[in-house]
C-alpha cells in the first residue's frame, strides 16, 4: 500500500512506529498487516541490543471503511539486551505519556497494551 494513502486510513500516529507490510480486501473486511519498526524503545536506546523478531500477532478492529470491517494485524517487536540477555519490548504506556496524540491513536495504544 502506498504510504501516503495509508496515513489517511490508519489511526493517526501509527506509521511512526509500524510499517504496513501488506493489505488485502475481502467482500466484508479489509486487512492491514503491520510490523513494528526496528527502533529501540527510548528507555533502552543507549544499551546494546539485538532484534529477536516479534511476539505473537494480535488483531485489533479499527473503524469501518466503506461498510467493511477493518482489521489491523499487528506484530510487535522484541529485542534482547546483549549484556543482560533480558528480553524487552516497547512499553506503550510510556509512549502514550510522552506523546501528544489523537484520541484515536490513544485508543489504539490502549488496545495493544493489553497484550
Amino acid at each position: 500500500m502506498h504510504l501516503n494513502l495509508a496515513q489517511y486510513l490508519l489511526p493517526e500516529g501509527i506509521l511512526e512506529y509500524f510499517d504496513v507490510v501488506s493489505s488485502k480486501s475481502e467482500s466484508d473486511k479489509i486487512h492491514f498487516y503491520l510490523e513494528e519498526k526496528n527502533i529501540l524503545p527510548v528507555e533502552y536506546e543507549q544499551l546494546p541490543a539485538k532484534s529477536k523478531g516479534f511476539i505473537p500477532e494480535i488483531t485489533v478492529e479499527d473503524f469501518p471503511l466503506r461498510g467493511k470491517t477493518v482489521l489491523l494485524h499487528i506484530k510487535r517487536r522484541r529485542w534482547t539486551l546483549l549484556e543482560s540477555h533480558q528480553i524487552i519490548k516497547r512499553d506503550w504506556n510510556l509512549v502514550a505519556q510522552g506523546t501528544r496524540m489523537t484520541s484515536e491513536f490513544a485508543a489504539f495504544l490502549k488496545d495493544i497494551s493489553r497484550y
